[in-house]
């Protein structure tokens, strides 16, 4: 189905098809069951100086997000179009945490956070993530972490969110809190999250066994598993990934577009 049939005179065929990757995203995360209700969110940085970026209207869930309930708003948190969609709601910490990444990480387009059971039991683990699985050596020396601070209300935080991901890691671990990553495109940011969901998964249910873990100790092993890793993200790839994941919501579910 094209997609630029159901877009709004109002919006320009390079932010549409933005809007519908990134309302698909949000359905796709739904799909694998990495929600919490309407309390986390996803962001994707639209092209142009003035780092505007589009998040989630905080009224919907995942499941029912559609390219046109996605809100436009700036740095400063101000809604772009306010007077063509007044009643659009943005959450304050999506502001909080996403304002921070966008404003400082050129590189990264797209932003992912949840709050998944097993996110936020490996976030809570002194050991954090451990070197136990194929899926967790993905993100060998390039997993940051972050302190709990409370609920992400304070822009102050965000020069500590900024500082913590580093000018290279695309991914986090948000002590206590949950999972947060991030994409060169939508479709990097949908693999990333994917892979980082099954190695806190894996962790959790290898440590459920009561079994002694055999965990990979060989720094070499694991810079070459993480080597292997990031050869095999090339965009080819990872766009094949996402292309075979959009067909579990669309054409289907072609209400996605709108």
């Amino acid at each position: 189905m094209d997609r630029q049939v159901n877009r709004p005179a109002d919006i320009g065929p390079e932010e549409w098809e933005i809007r519908c990757d990134l309302a698909a995203l949000y359905r796709l995360v739904a799909h694998y069951r990495m929600t919490d209700l309407i309390y986390t969110h996803i962001s994707a940085r639209l092209p142009g100086a003035g780092h505007h970026f589009l998040i989630n209207d905080y009224r919907r869930m995942f499941h029912e997000m559609r390219a046109s309930d996605l809100v436009k708003i700036d740095l400063d948190g101000n809604k772009i179009d306010e007077k063509s969609r007044p009643d659009q709601v943005v959450n304050r910490a999506g502001f909080v945490i996403h304002s921070a990444l966008h404003a400082n990480r050129e590189d990264l387009i797209c932003i992912v956070h949840t709050h998944t059971r097993a996110g936020i039991a490996v976030a809570s683990q002194k050991c954090g993530l451990l070197p136990m699985s194929q899926h967790a050596l993905k993100f060998h020396g390039h997993l940051a972490y972050h302190n709990y601070e409370g609920i992400a209300l304070g822009l102050d935080e965000r020069e500590r969110l900024v500082r913590d991901l580093g000018p290279d890691h695309r991914a986090m671990i948000l002590r206590n809190h949950g999972l947060l990553v991030g994409g060169r495109t939508i479709p990097e940011a949908f693999d990333h999250i994917y892979f980082l969901e099954k190695a806190c998964e894996a962790q959790l249910a290898a440590q459920s066994g009561g079994a002694e873990l055999v965990l990979l100790p060989d720094e070499e092993i694991q810079e070459h598993t993480a080597a292997q890793y990031r050869h095999d993200e090339i965009p080819h790839w990872v766009d094949m990934a996402w292309t075979a994941a959009l067909r579990l919501i669309a054409p289907e579910k072609s209400d996605v577009w709108t």
